[in-house]
């Protein structure tokens, strides 16, 4: 960790510090880059004095993350004005198996987000963040679809997060046992967890000369 991620943690609000350093930064490309593979982001806010947490679709254009649901969800009309939010997203590299439960741990890269949301209300935003959330899961899928009817829009709830503080923390390597555990017959080491997209299985109305898109190679490819 660098010295002006220290400097810049001592200026961060006590809710986005983070409480130890270890494996951790405020890298934010480092948490684009985790945000830009992953698929599904967990987003706390408060609905009801109550803490609530909900997976959702997502995509970030810049310093920026949006995301959708009906617009009838608690999310969204819990958030219509300007509310603080936050957002998380995990990617799972490998299960670390050592030689004691005590020790077992998971190679991971996490990026924590916090912000503003509100509701997106212009339209062509709205528009331009609905294309980005759906490319970010099938890149150039929005161009493949027909365009979205008014009624669908009116449906579909935008929220932005304006990102203000970003925060990281990844674990790599192998199991880290205790010295006496070393050298013994019990097996430990790490087991790989990979992502994949598999063969697309076409809707059962389609007719059988119809090719694959090209979003789904696409989508192999980036999150492969």
């Amino acid at each position: 960790m660098s010295s002006l991620d220290k400097r810049q943690g001592k200026d961060l609000p006590r809710y986005a510090k983070i409480r130890q350093m270890n494996r951790g930064s405020y890298d934010r490309d480092l948490a684009f880059d985790i945000l830009d593979k992953g698929m599904v982001a967990h987003v706390g806010f408060v609905h009801e004095n109550r803490p609530m947490v909900i997976p959702m679709a997502y995509a970030r254009i810049g310093d920026k993350l949006y995301i959708h649901g009906a617009s009838t969800t608690r999310i969204i009309k819990a958030n219509g004005g300007s509310a603080p939010a936050s957002l998380e997203v995990t990617l799972i590299d490998g299960i670390v198996v050592a030689r004691s439960g005590f020790h077992h741990s998971v190679n991971y890269r996490c990026a924590i987000v916090h912000g503003t949301a509100r509701l997106v209300e212009d339209r062509e935003e709205q528009v331009s963040a609905l294309a980005a959330i759906t490319d970010h899961l099938l890149p150039g899928r929005w161009d493949e679809c027909r365009e979205m009817t008014s009624q669908e829009l009116k449906a579909t709830g935008v929220l932005v997060l304006d990102i203000e503080h970003v925060s990281t923390k990844v674990r790599t390597g192998g199991p880290v046992d205790d010295k006496e555990d070393l050298g013994t017959d019990i097996w430990a080491g790490v087991v790989p967890v990979v992502t994949a997209i598999g063969q697309p299985l076409a809707a059962g109305d389609v007719p059988a000369e119809t090719k694959v898109p090209a979003s789904v190679p696409a989508a192999r490819k980036k999150f492969a």
